[in-house]
């Protein structure tokens, strides 16, 4: 990073253009600090997102190591100069604020900051968040402070339009959880037609095996061989609806990580198709394609193990440019996609194609009788 500072309606128009491409919470945060540390010059950014508890329901920084954040321990109170900022919903510009009164020092680990710029995130009357700088990378009049009140004002821009990415953020995130809810409820409405269905072929094949085993011994038997195998698929169903409804891991284990596990388990799962995994050079994507990608692949996975009858299902994942493509193929029976528009039978195209569009991708489908399915998708990256 630069060591001149970052000034004008230029460098504002940057930060803010990087602050509406995103629409997870966490990622707007961390795009809010970045931004903020770089339009000013300054060593140190952190964003604190504060709760009804006394502490923080985020905390975000900037400048600040990995190895750094974790030594220096549990996430800050409310005190000192950042609950001055969240209480009295004022900026705060200080030339040391270790020598500030309220002031209350911090953990051993923690860097050591000096100059200090910090200000309340508001929504109407409701502070949000507090944003702070530390550390002004430029020469400092003898003490005085590095920051300036042009930084104050640019800064003041700043958390005024944060304020509406982080609030359309929160929207955006509500929303979603109500249409995963809407999700988990079609799913376990799938769940309890297939299962019944099976269930109930399964008592009528028993009872039939019953009234047979002593007149028919040879017809029992085969029956009860019924009874089986309805049992096993009655089984897979189960397995893929607990899959498909248990809460994805991303946030803990990426991508790649998470696509691997769900794909092994399914592999496991299945008794007629063997699927595998394969991934290269893929960074890590905003947390709304990520999960767009994941949604895609469960769904072309859904539809090729259990409409297309292939005996092999292959998915890839790599790297393209700043983001990643997918591809899921099959060796089952096909279709031909015009047809099946035209029928109504959309085989969870219209989903896959509505959460591709939602995060700036493209998907592509590629099939015909008896040759088999491939689906790409292609994300941007962040």
């Amino acid at each position: 990073m630069s060591h001149r500072p970052s000034s004008g309606l230029a460098a504002v128009s940057t930060a803010l253009l990087a602050m509406s491409r995103h629409l997870e919470v966490r990622d707007v945060l961390k795009t809010i600090v970045a931004s903020a540390r770089d339009l000013l010059d300054a060593e140190y950014a952190a964003l604190g997102v504060p709760d009804d508890h006394g502490g923080f329901a985020q905390f975000v920084v900037d400048g600040v190591s990995d190895a750094q954040w974790k030594a220096i321990g549990p996430l800050p109170r409310q005190h000192g100069i950042l609950a001055a900022m969240l209480h009295d919903a004022k900026p705060e510009r200080l030339p040391d604020v270790r020598k500030d009164p309220r002031f209350e020092g911090w953990p051993s680990a923690h860097p050591d900051m000096s100059d200090f710029l910090g200000l309340p995130i508001k929504d109407g009357d409701e502070i949000i968040g507090a944003l702070f700088l530390a550390n002004k990378r430029c020469p400092k009049p003898e003490g005085g402070c590095g920051f300036t009140a042009e930084d104050e004002e640019l800064l003041a821009i700043l958390a005024q339009h944060a304020a509406i990415a982080l609030t359309n953020a929160r929207l955006y995130e509500r929303s979603r959880e109500l249409t995963i809810t809407e999700e988990r409820s079609r799913l376990a409405h799938e769940l309890h037609d297939a299962v019944s269905q099976k269930l109930f072929s399964l008592r009528l094949t028993a009872q039939a095996a019953a009234a047979l085993v002593d007149r028919d011994p040879a017809r029992a038997k085969g029956e009860l061989q019924q009874v089986a195998a309805l049992a096993a698929e009655a089984a897979d169903e189960l397995r893929a609806a607990v899959v498909e409804l248990r809460p994805a891991a991303l946030d803990e284990d990426g991508l790649v990580n998470t696509l691997r596990t769900h794909i092994q388990v399914l592999d496991r799962a299945s008794r007629t198709a063997r699927v595998t995994f394969d991934s290269s050079g893929v960074r890590a994507l905003p947390a709304s394609q990520e999960e767009a990608v994941l949604r895609v692949a469960q769904e072309a996975l859904h539809n090729a193990l259990r409409h297309s009858g292939a005996d092999e299902v292959d998915v890839v994942l790599v790297r393209r440019g700043q983001g990643a493509a997918l591809s899921i193929t099959d060796n089952g029976k096909g279709f031909e996609p015009r047809t099946v528009r035209r029928a109504g039978r959309h085989l969870g195209l219209v989903s896959m194609r509505d959460r591709t569009n939602g995060v700036g991708g493209r998907l592509t489908v590629e099939s015909a009788p008896g040759k088999g399915t491939t689906i790409e998708m292609e994300v941007p990256g962040g």
